[in-house]
């Protein structure tokens, strides 16, 4: 959706006003909701933009992560996006199919419900995708709609397809520039932890950075992505696992020991029946 005129000057859409987000220093984060529920939470938190995890709306659907249907991802996601008042990105894997018109299919998709953003992973089953394949599969994506209706964040598996990581390095930064070149508005790199590959990611590649947090045991802090030039820092899985973790540990608390002390701490029920209430939209 292009910006409304207000005032008689043209207001940002939610899709510029999320790549603007791309584009501020030091950098920001955007955190990864699996369902409306967390969405709202997070939008009450106080972040300005959503993302969606695939991963993590695999999980809760009882499934592991890349085995759900486009379809079926695509009904997951409606009611996060129709939940709150800020931008939404949609992970959609590897756009669940194998042709350039898979991949337009799934942008016409997530446009149609209100997403404002997507990831596109360069990987399947087998490993990574030839790389000419892959760079057509971005252009396909952004022939779809413009970076004022659509923020395109091309994704790299360069470093979980197994390669050592000089080799991962090279190849992530020359497909980094592919998809910028392509028409991508940030390239994502999931996987790296090393903080000077990082750096020389951000140095390479045309377009912001766009690294993960929790993927691996190395943890950074925000600020330390921000000094060697990441821009956009996601968590992926990472809170949703977290999420299922309390559930796991609150049901062997409940049954090794009949008690109950993840209670303690928890969100009176008073006021989560306030603060998600009806949103004013």
């Amino acid at each position: 959706m292009a910006g409304r005129t207000v005032g008689g000057m043209s207001a940002p859409s939610p899709a510029e006003r999320f790549l603007a987000l791309h584009r501020r220093r030091p950098g920001f984060i955007l955190p990864n909701a699996w369902d409306a529920g967390s969405a709202r939470m997070l939008e009450l938190a106080g972040f300005e933009a959503i993302a969606t995890t695939s991963a993590g709306i695999a999980f809760a659907a009882g499934h592991p992560d890349a085995s759900l249907s486009r379809d079926a991802m695509l009904r997951a996601v409606e009611p996060v996006v129709a939940s709150v008042g800020v931008p939404v990105s949609v992970d959609v894997e590897s756009g669940y199919g194998d042709t350039e018109g898979d991949v337009v299919t799934t942008v016409r998709g997530v446009l149609d419900l209100g997403g404002v953003g997507i990831n596109l992973e360069d990987a399947v089953a087998d490993g990574l995708l030839p790389l000419e394949e892959s760079v057509e599969r971005v252009a396909a994506a952004r022939a779809v709609a413009p970076s004022a209706q659509l923020v395109l964040n091309a994704r790299t598996d360069a470093y979980l397809s197994g390669d050592d990581p000089g080799m991962a390095l090279d190849v992530a930064i020359e497909r980094g520039r592919a998809y910028a070149a392509a028409g991508a508005d940030c390239v994502f790199v999931p996987g790296v932890d090393d903080l000077d590959a990082i750096r020389a990611l951000a140095e390479e590649i045309p377009a912001p950075l766009n690294v993960v947090n929790g993927l691996t045991p190395t943890v950074h802090t925000a600020a330390a992505l921000y000094d060697v030039g990441a821009a956009r820092i996601s968590i992926g899985g990472a809170l949703a696992r977290a999420a299922l973790t309390v559930v796991r540990e609150a049901g062997l608390e409940m049954l090794e020991r009949g008690t109950f002390s993840f209670v303690e701490g928890a969100i009176p029920y008073g006021t989560l029946q306030q603060e998600l209430g009806p949103p004013d939209r």
